[in-house]
């Protein structure tokens, strides 16, 4: 068991969140999950909380209802390995979802996601500065990231 999992809280819609995260990820697996019985709170059958895994992180989805909402404050970075990548899990995220600058999506439950080629860090790290701040300021133009886009730049002279 993790020591420390995120831990998501819903007004009413957990395991649709949850089923959506699970089936956006290949290596991904839904826990336990614990329904309201007759005493409620919330509607007998429904979820009262959930356990999920995405790529071996375990998170908690509690449906408790609509005191609080997500801020993209907290998000949840995605390291894509190729452009193919970050298209797939952008189309998907997309859905009911809300895209926002410099590769964050926010998706159809609040929630803010970072769709990053792993490509992009390795160019910001780059010693020559020039060249990461060609990268960084091509960035900063994108809503999804473009690898190639971003490689153009890089290779700049």
């Amino acid at each position: 068991m993790q020591k420390i999992r995120p831990f998501l809280w819903f007004d009413g819609r957990a395991e649709e969140a949850m089923n959506f995260y699970v089936s956006i990820f290949k290596d991904a697996k839904i826990g336990d999950v614990q329904r309201y019985g007759e005493a409620g709170p919330g509607p007998k059958g429904s979820v009262m909380s959930a356990t999920f895994q995405l790529h071996g992180q375990d998170f908690i989805a509690l449906n408790g209802g609509p005191q609080f909402s997500f801020t993209p404050a907290v998000s949840f970075f995605v390291n894509c390995a190729d452009q193919t990548e970050v298209d797939a899990l952008w189309d998907k995220f997309s859905e009911g979802g809300e895209p926002q600058r410099c590769g964050w999506i926010r998706d159809k439950f609040g929630l803010s996601w970072q769709i990053i080629p792993t490509a992009l860090g390795e160019m910001l790290q780059d010693k020559d500065k020039q060249r990461a701040q060609r990268v960084m300021q091509a960035m900063m133009k994108m809503v999804k990231i473009d690898v190639k886009v971003l490689q153009q730049a890089y290779d700049q002279q």
